[in-house]
């Protein structure tokens, strides 16, 4: 989990995980919207894919890389179990003031 959150804190990383989220790309068209290298967004992506949270797919001779969905619902789960605890603790307190 820490890898992902390292990999995320990158703004242009960031960048780079939102669009291929938005829409499976392959490194040119990313870079092409990006001031950034292609051999920058394709470093990017290596990080990207060895935190677990993009995959890539050969077509013809691009790779095309999208979002691993395993490796989001795993940051999802690790940012739910803060989220439950917040809801639990408002519910307490709600019930706390009630009697």
């Amino acid at each position: 989990m820490t890898n992902a959150f390292t990999a995320l804190a990158d703004p242009t990383r960031r960048t780079i995980f939102e669009r291929v989220a938005a829409q499976p790309s392959a490194v040119g068209a990313l870079a092409a919207e990006l001031p950034v290298s292609r051999p920058a967004v394709s470093q990017h992506l290596r990080v990207l894919k060895d935190a677990g949270l993009v995959v890539d797919e050969a077509h013809g001779t691009r790779r095309v890389y999208r979002v691993r969905q395993e490796g989001l619902a795993e940051l999802r789960a690790y940012l739910d179990q803060f989220w439950d605890q917040s809801l639990a603790a408002f519910r307490d307190l709600a019930e706390a003031e009630d009697a």
